[in-house]
């Protein structure tokens, strides 16, 4: 019966081994090496912002100034920062002796100062007002009766 418990015993004892051996990781042998790698992304480019004016009033020489209110849309994919906003004016093609100087149209610039997050299937907007005026340019302005001035909006 000893011989037989020792036997036990022995294999009691491999099984712990192996048991032990297995829960503690079991060593390999391994080389180091380096390794190297490149890759590429891509960056987005600007969407132009869309600006919409929206005019309300008549002008007269020396009168009251037109109330402009300016849609600001980004439709882009991409954050964009819109400063400032600028006119040039110009009237149409059937009162060509309307110029400018003679019209005294102007708009100073419109501050717009803000961020428009990215929203290509909706637009983020922001509206903005700015003046258009008909100054009294003391000479007869009699050209620009029914002109329809044009202002060409751009943004910084």
């Amino acid at each position: 019966m000893k011989k037989h418990l020792s036997k036990k015993r022995v294999v009691f004892a491999t099984i712990v081994a192996v048991a032990l051996a297995i829960a503690s990781g079991v060593a390999y042998a391994y080389f180091t090496a380096t390794g190297a790698g490149s890759g590429n992304a891509t960056v987005g480019s600007p969407t132009n912002i869309v600006l919409t004016p929206t005019f309300t009033g008549t002008l007269y020489p020396g009168g009251t100034p037109v109330s402009v209110s300016i849609l600001v849309k980004n439709n882009g994919a991409g954050a964009q920062h819109v400063g400032t906003i600028t006119a040039s004016i110009a009237t149409d093609a059937g009162h060509s002796g309307c110029t400018t100087a003679i019209g005294g149209f102007s708009m100073a610039d419109v501050t717009v100062n803000k961020t428009l997050t990215a929203s290509p299937s909706a637009g983020d907007s922001t509206t903005v007002t700015g003046s258009l005026v008909m100054a009294d340019t003391g000479v007869n302005q009699d050209l620009c009766q029914g002109a329809t001035p044009k202002l060409s909006l751009t943004s910084n």
